[in-house]
């Protein structure tokens, strides 16, 4: 079957003169320029820099690049990567990695490997994320494809057929790489698993063996580490609204999320790239034996995750805190701790609802991270 991407795909640099331009119109993205820079002749210069841009590289390596930096630099105390050398500039990469931030994951991890020289990736992003006009210019201008979420379950499996096939003819034809998290929705308490349906959406396209097409897809997981959780207490906001008052997350609460993602303190920050994974699995015989050899594969990308994920002095101090006995101490000073305790303080003003175990949920989010750790590395 052949498949009409255009209700999904990324704009292509025939499009990009355009919609930069539909963009700039926008009243809504000239607030945004306005809440970046402050000041109108700034907003104006920039402006004049968007309009002359006619490829979507040239989006990404200009205008992209310098606000991402900017972020970097006034948001973050640095930006590490490590295990590039995993990887072949000149092959396209299925990147898995677990999910911290809306708009940074991807951001931050395309800013990395543009740095190395590689082309960016095409980014999977979820419509309930496309809240305005601009919005949709803005990610679908930097390489974004979009996943349909909350369908009757009919149209949800034609349109994740179809975003199956559309990563595959990416990776396999078009020799582009694509980001995708390893879950829908960010991990809100600190606890990173991959969830089998993602695979078992990847495997939709698969014409061949579950093993040859799983290794075409060439998967990297990533493993993205911030010291302060960006979002952290509003993550918990929205759990325990979930959990205790059956409230949902509204459009309002995922654009506050983007911007606080983008804008508050993240301390540290590292992506570490892991070994492309070799799907070396017998050939099934029934649904059964494949279900277990999508969970073997899931359970691959998160040893990987784990193992490569960074842990700071917040999630040793957080882990102790948790624990009878502190088995961490020699893992961070008396200072960080210090420090680390008035941000839980901070929660506890900041959540006030009236449930006993908002200290706890603060702690887990940092400790869970090393509590996944222990499971492949022996952590001392």
């Amino acid at each position: 079957m052949e498949y009409n991407f255009d209700d999904i795909r990324p704009y292509t640099d025939k499009e990009a003169r355009e919609k930069i331009r539909t963009m700039v119109k926008d009243p809504a993205f000239e607030r945004v320029l306005m809440y970046l820079f402050k000041n109108r002749p700034k907003v104006e210069m920039v402006k004049l820099q968007l309009r002359m841009i006619r490829k979507i590289k040239q989006l990404q390596g200009t205008f992209v690049y310098d606000l991402l930096r900017w972020i970097i630099n006034k948001t973050s105390d640095g930006l590490q990567c490590t295990g590039f050398e995993n990887l072949d500039k000149t092959k396209p990469y299925l990147f898995i990695s677990n999910h911290r931030d809306i708009i940074l994951d991807a951001a931050l991890l395309n800013y990395l490997i543009f740095e190395k020289g590689m082309n960016t990736t095409q980014i999977a992003i979820g419509n309930n994320l496309l809240l305005y006009e601009w919005i949709e210019h803005a990610v679908k201008l930097n390489r974004a494809f979009i996943i349909k979420r909350n369908l009757p379950p009919r149209e949800l499996m034609e349109a994740s057929q179809k975003v199956s096939h559309f990563i595959r003819k990416s990776i396999t034809e078009d020799n582009l790489s694509v980001w995708i998290a390893q879950r829908e929705g960010r991990t809100k308490d600190g606890f990173d698993k991959t969830q089998e349906s993602v695979l078992k959406m990847l495997n939709m396209s698969n014409k061949k063996s579950f093993s040859d097409g799983f290794n075409e897809l060439n998967i990297v997981p990533v493993s993205i580490s911030y010291e302060i959780e960006p979002c952290g207490l509003a993550k918990m906001k929205e759990l325990i609204k979930k959990e205790h008052y059956g409230q949902k997350k509204t459009d309002k609460d995922d654009l506050k999320s983007m911007s606080m993602g983008m804008f508050n303190p993240k301390g540290r920050m590292r992506f570490s790239f892991g070994q492309p994974i070799e799907v070396n699995f017998e050939e099934v015989k029934s649904k059964e034996q494949q279900n277990q050899q999508i969970k073997e594969l899931a359970q691959k990308v998160d040893n990987q995750i784990y193992a490569n994920f960074k842990l700071w002095p917040n999630n040793f101090i957080a882990y102790d805190m948790l624990m009878p006995e502190p088995k961490f101490k020699h893992r961070y000073t008396s200072h960080e701790k210090k420090v680390f305790k008035t941000m839980l303080e901070q929660a506890m003003i900041f959540i006030d609802f009236p449930i006993t175990d908002i200290q706890e949920r603060f702690l887990k989010m940092y400790a869970n991270p090393v509590i996944n750790k222990m499971k492949v590395v022996d952590l001392k």
